[in-house]
């Protein structure tokens, strides 16, 4: 079908999006006088630094920065970008949270919103009366809201807390309801920010299927916005690439997950997480992670089997009994290699500030660039794994391949671990009639 015969969903049209920041004086009154006469007549700051980032201009910094975009009724579209590129920011802007500096949104249609756990919901109401008011933002009856009810609470997975106030719910459980509440609610439009990292694996493809057929056989268009790049992959048709506030690719999702991961050309051998915002799926941050680096090296570029030798600086807010850390690796389109596990390091205190060095093998992993998550995590009294303190973006890449004789490794094909060769423990020949048969 041509585009010219498709129907609009939703239109963006130099769309910008500016945010205030407080000014720091440039240290001199002619300097700050230069300054504010540039940003009166619309001109370049005289006084910035070679080099600035561009994105700050004088007292502001552009979230996004003329963006152009169409979509198409019953498209899911994927859209991807690294931290601070403008997502989140496109998908407010979408939902009406906030408005544009500047430009142009038109939608055609209701949206259903989850741009983060508990969207929407009111903690005092129980479940089901925040269906109800769901449903009421939305514009439906409470007698299209009943028609419904019975499905969004047997999708949800929560019938025997649907009457208890939501601020009783785990993290796990908002998300199960908001997501069902979105889904089968009467919206054209379906806008989900990230919000499965939190659901277990079961729900998180209960969740796309959902998404597929909304947009396959109900004609519902999908923005979804996710790390995780094979669930970009399930579910849409079609991508874009955002990058310092503007879109830097539009169209095949595979092509989208090449143009980002080779994006990301972080080479630092050190991370500074102090300032890093909390991830909104983090319930009970009890750590605050400081900083992670790579001791006894001035690049994060490894030989296979040299050792990853790494310290952890973190601050405990609460007191947390046997403090535990799980580094995950993941390729360079976020799919999942392996993880390392440290338990029980030991019970901390809280306002207290802790330092581990730990040395990671990497002699399986092949040639290729990395990155890693890392999530601290305690047992509670279920003896459940619950996520406590989190960071990202630490990258490091593996150069070289011990055995010369080991072939060139396809990790889209044989997968990221290098297994040891098989031993041959013995073979026979029958050479009459030139077969080899094993013993």
């Amino acid at each position: 079908m041509s585009e010219n015969s498709r129907q609009i969903s939703i239109q963006l049209s130099g769309v910008k999006k500016m945010y205030k920041l407080g000014q720091i004086s440039g240290g001199t009154l002619q300097g700050d006088l230069q300054s504010w006469w540039a940003r009166v007549r619309g001109k370049e700051d005289p006084n910035i630094k070679i080099g600035h980032n561009q994105r700050l201009v004088g007292q502001t910094f552009m979230a996004l920065n003329g963006i152009d975009l169409t979509v198409y009724q019953g498209e899911a579209l994927g859209i991807i970008g690294a931290n601070g590129a403008g997502k989140s920011t496109m998908l407010k802007l979408l939902s009406k949270v906030t408005a544009p500096t500047e430009g142009e949104i038109d939608i055609y249609g209701r949206i259903a919103s989850m741009l983060e756990v508990g969207t929407g919901f009111n903690g005092e109401m129980t479940g089901r009366e925040n269906v109800y008011m769901n449903g009421a933002i939305l514009g439906m009856t409470k007698a299209e809201i009943d028609a419904k009810m019975e499905d969004i609470i047997e999708f949800s997975e929560v019938r025997e807390f649907i009457d208890t106030p939501v601020k009783r719910y785990s993290s796990g459980m908002y998300v199960k309801l908001a997501f069902s509440v979105a889904a089968h609610l009467d919206s054209e439009i379906m806008i989900m920010d990230e919000v499965l990292a939190v659901g277990d694996m079961a729900f998180q493809k209960k969740c796309l299927s959902k998404m597929r057929e909304a947009a396959n056989k109900e004609g519902r268009t999908v923005l979804y916005v996710s790390h995780n790049m094979n669930t970009i992959r399930q579910l849409c048709d079609r991508c874009i690439v955002l990058d310092q506030g503007k879109i830097v690719f539009d169209g095949d999702v595979e092509e989208a997950i090449d143009v980002y991961a080779n994006s990301k050309n972080n080479d630092s051998v050190y991370v500074d997480y102090s300032q890093k915002k909390e991830p909104s799926w983090l319930h009970d941050p009890k750590i605050k992670l400081l900083s992670v680096e790579f001791i006894g090296k001035d690049s994060n570029v490894f030989d296979s089997n040299e050792p990853l030798i790494m310290k952890f600086k973190w601050l405990t807010k609460k007191p947390v009994n046997d403090v535990c850390l799980r580094i995950e690796v993941l390729s360079m389109d976020e799919s999942p290699v392996g993880a390392y596990l440290v338990f029980d390091i030991f019970t901390s205190q809280s306002d207290k500030k802790y330092e581990m060095t730990l040395e990671l093998n990497t002699q399986f992993l092949a040639r290729s660039k990395y990155q890693m998550k890392f999530v601290f995590f305690e047992k509670d009294e279920y003896g459940n794994n619950v996520n406590i303190g989190f960071g990202r973006d630490m990258f490091f890449e593996i150069s070289s391949l011990n055995d010369e004789k080991q072939l060139v490794w396809d990790t889209r094909q044989w997968g990221y671990t290098v297994q040891p060769n098989p031993k041959i423990v013995s073979f026979q020949s029958n050479e009459n009639t030139g077969c080899i048969n094993p013993i």
